[in-house]
């Protein structure tokens, strides 16, 4: 069986709080599903695979919903298959019926008309609801196809999309890693877990790596290759690149295959240069250690020459964060790298780690934000901030009170990550700052001064 065990993922024995905390983390709340549920998380981390296909057992609104919201490219020389959404279109009939034979059918056609190298089925609520049995479907297409179908059991009502995140990567490890063997290893193969490439952001660090002689054994999910991350089992370090929503799967890695685990970001100046140096340090090798201080000093200091004309334009500035999970501190991180104080930070969808961190980068002084759709804009006038670095349902709340507005969530059209990705978060705050049309905007008419 490829269910995973809904309880033991809520209560993570590797969390840091969870013996402090009175519940469970990522616990449902019955009928909240702001912010996204358990089947969008299980996307998210595994959308990315684009020589695979992702099948959504259910009507066709989940698909409509989710498909498509994350610009995770792929340098996948064949066809792109997150580019093409498959579904079921479970109806009336077929809750009463089934739909497995439907959902038999469905992967016939998938494999008759695309070949992927593998099909993930995702349950939904309504496919769940009804018992249909994705496992043994999964087993018979894979038996029928010989190629990997891996049921993804993470229906919306389960919880949060951080545990559907969680629920993706348990589906991952049960029916793909250690399911083959790579052609060659090194010493300093490496996995890349909770890293999804969106829009290009691990290919901003990517090649410091390939300096370092580091290889990226396979990822999850980020220009990821079905292929790859089933010989995941072979490297010799997992690094949770931002995603504390995949620590079970890394835990269970290191219980399975001895693989230990380190959790950094490659946002900002400083914690690219930690995160390089922590790679490093977890494969252990002292020349390698040397040639990456090397690489971190070089790398500063081109960086700090660059950055010299916006530091300037920085200078003073203020700024209030709101976005979700680890981007609460890792995106405060660099705009402190750029020299603009950040007054606060949205941590509603962060885990408890997340929110740990964000106290550190923002000191005893910076607000946490609980419930940032009402605190956002009394902070702005309290705070005097210049900025507000959100998604783009916040762009309201930046023109009413007329400061600049960057859009940095999922729908981004710049990567952020690494050194270069910094000089590009600079830029287009810079631009953001200059431009006339927010304080414009936010200009009463004159009948009404």
């Amino acid at each position: 069986m490829s269910k995973p065990k809904i309880r033991e993922l809520l209560n993570e024995s590797s969390c840091s709080h969870n013996s402090t905390k009175k519940a469970a983390c990522n616990a449902p709340t019955p009928g909240a599903t702001t912010g996204g549920c358990a089947f969008e998380g299980a996307q998210i981390s595994l959308f990315p695979y684009a020589d695979a296909a992702h099948l959504v057992h259910g009507p066709t609104t989940c698909l409509a919903t989710s498909w498509e919201t994350r610009a995770t490219k792929t340098s996948w020389a064949g066809r792109d298959l997150t580019q093409m959404g498959f579904t079921t279109d479970i109806s009336l009939n077929d809750v009463i019926f089934s739909g497995e034979k439907k959902l038999l059918d469905a992967i016939d056609y998938i494999m008759a008309f695309y070949t992927p190298e593998a099909v993930f089925v995702y349950a939904t609520c309504v496919t769940a609801l009804i018992g249909d049995d994705l496992d043994q479907v999964c087993k018979q297409a894979a038996e029928k196809h010989g190629v990997p179908m891996v049921p993804v059991h993470a229906a919306g009502f389960v919880g949060s999309k951080n545990l559907g995140s969680r629920l993706g990567g348990e589906a991952a490890l049960r029916s793909l890693i250690g399911t083959r063997e790579p052609e060659t290893t090194t010493p300093f193969d490496i996995n890349l877990i909770g890293e999804y490439n969106v829009t290009g952001d691990m290919w901003q660090y990517s090649h410091l790596l390939d300096e370092l002689g580091i290889r990226i054994l396979s990822t999850l999910s980020g220009d990821g290759r079905v292929a790859d991350i089933r010989t995941a089992h072979r490297a010799k370090l997992n690094v949770i690149v931002c995603a504390k929503s995949l620590v079970s799967l890394t835990r269970k890695m290191e219980e399975q295959f001895g693989i230990p685990s380190v959790s950094l970001s490659f946002y900002g100046k400083r914690d690219t240069s930690n995160g390089l140096l922590a790679i490093a340090e977890g494969l252990g090798d002292a020349d390698l250690i040397d040639r990456t201080r090397k690489l971190i000093a070089r790398e500063e200091a081109k960086l700090e020459e660059k950055l010299i004309p916006y530091k300037k334009v920085f200078a003073g500035k203020k700024a209030v964060l709101n976005t979700g999970g680890n981007k609460s501190w890792s995106i405060a991180s660099a705009l402190q790298d750029l020299g603009i104080e950040v007054v606060a930070t949205a941590v509603k969808k962060a885990t408890e780690d997340d929110r740990e961190k964000a106290r550190e980068y923002l000191g005893e002084n910076g607000v946490l934000m609980m419930n940032p759709g009402i605190e956002q804009a009394k902070l702005i006038d309290e705070r005097g901030a210049h900025l507000l670095l959100a998604g783009g349902r916040s762009l309201y709340t930046a023109i009413k009170t007329g400061i600049a507005f960057a859009d940095v969530n999922q729908e981004k059209k710049k990567s952020y990550g690494g050194y270069d990705g910094l000089l590009n978060l600079a830029e287009d705050l810079k631009n953001a700052l200059e431009n006339p049309v927010f304080k414009l905007a936010a200009r009463r008419a004159p009948w009404e001064k």
